[in-house]
């Protein structure tokens, strides 16, 4: 409790909070389309493959968006940079509101929800920007904790759209996107810890193999979360024949747990290795899903077995920015902003996978498979790099090395 305290001391708590709740809203606005799939894809009729592309648009769009809004955040400020984006997604929000009609424009609308998942790496140097280096992995686990937005999102978005109309859902999400508006407006202060990279600086960690490495594990941790927190309302109702608003509600469970495992995952890795603990998170996330293609037939145990594979990836999440420090302790801000763009990008990968088995053969099943062959071989990634990565900046199971 007194570290806790001296944590509080040590940095500016307003500005952290500020960068939680706007990180928060924001992930609640990026998976939108995917917490009220199950409406649009009535209304307009959907295939399989067409509500996996349209749920996969504002992941990939965000994922890209994300370099350009730290590009601006280094010239104008983090602060200036996050009232930007929300100014965006909130005029984004109100097109949406009275502008959809078709398919089409549930797409151009899923890119513009994607500005609001660029606000990743804004958020985390935010959040932890006043906070000294020995505090800081603890100040970005806080305002990471903003993807817990998915929760909010897929438990209050279909209600109102059952309520309202699903178009209504996108006005009044940007009436609530004035509330972190305002609290980044009169909370935040914008941290002192002013660095200006260049392009070359900012992509550096992907010209070495443990860029790479690195952001395809994120894309199993990360890419699988947002890509199945998006996904699962459509697969709940579309398989088990659940009403819309409880397959948001069952989605929240697994999301929930995701959300909520992370910091465990990082303080676990600070005990075992976040080496060891990626290895067991991954063992975990393939068998999980593929049970879950073989469970179709069974609401409960899909259920239990998406929070267990959630749970994991969570986890995996926290031992990922367990390592990333002790890879490029001079360039960790840039370097994980980098690994959660091109990590960010494997969302994608999962609707398309479940949307197009679905279509072409006939069940979900082999869009788990593929995702779990992926996770398999991103560990068999792992077991290989880490003999190097044991012998040069980490010790056995990649615990931090000591003086």
């Amino acid at each position: 409790m007194s570290d806790f305290k001296s944590f509080l001391k040590s940095g500016h708590t307003p500005t952290l909070f500020a960068a939680f709740f706007y990180f928060d809203f924001c992930f609640a606005v990026w998976v939108l389309n995917g917490a009220m799939a199950p409406f649009i894809s009535e209304a307009f009729n959907l295939t399989p493959a067409q509500k996996g592309f349209m749920i996969s648009v504002p992941i990939l769009a965000g994922a890209l968006m994300r370099f350009p809004l730290g590009v601006l955040a280094q010239y104008i400020g983090r602060k200036n940079a996050a009232l930007v984006e929300m100014s965006l997604i909130m005029m984004a929000l109100v097109g949406g509101y009275f502008f959809i009609s078709t398919y089409d424009h549930v797409i151009a609308m899923g890119v513009l929800l994607g500005i609001a998942g660029a606000s990743f790496g804004v958020a985390l140097s935010l959040g932890s920007g006043w906070y000294p280096p020995k505090y800081k992995g603890l100040a970005m686990g806080i305002a990471g904790a903003g993807n817990s937005g998915t929760v909010l999102a897929v438990l209050f978005a279909p209600p109102l759209a059952m309520k309202f109309g699903w178009q209504a859902v996108y006005g009044l999400a940007a009436i609530c996107m004035l509330a972190p508006f305002l609290v980044m407006i009169f909370f935040a202060k914008e941290p002192p810890d002013i660095e200006h990279q260049s392009f070359r600086q900012h992509i550096a960690c992907l010209f070495e193999k443990d860029g790479w490495a690195f952001s395809f594990i994120y894309v199993i941790t990360f890419g699988g979360f947002i890509g199945l927190a998006s996904f699962l309302p459509t697969y709940f109702y579309d398989q088990f024949k659940v009403t819309k608003v409880e397959a948001g509600q069952l989605t929240m469970l697994a999301a929930l747990m995701g959300s909520a495992v992370r910091v465990v995952g990082g303080y676990v890795s600070d005990r075992v290795g976040g080496i060891n603990a990626l290895s067991g998170v991954l063992v975990v996330v393939a068998i999980s899903l593929f049970l879950c293609g073989l469970a179709g037939s069974s609401l409960t145990l899909t259920t239990l077995l998406f929070m267990v594979c959630f749970a994991a990836l969570g986890a995996g999440n926290g031992a990922l920015f367990q390592l990333v420090p002790l890879r490029w302790p001079m360039t960790t801000a840039v370097a994980g902003s980098m690994i959660g763009e091109i990590g960010a990008l494997g969302g994608g990968f999962v609707p398309n996978a479940m949307g197009m088995s679905k279509q072409y053969l006939g069940s979900y099943f082999w869009g788990f498979a593929s995702f779990a062959i992926l996770a398999l071989l991103v560990l068999v990634m792992v077991r290989i790099m880490q003999i190097r990565w044991t012998r040069t900046w980490a010790e056995k199971g990649g615990r931090a090395r000591t003086a």
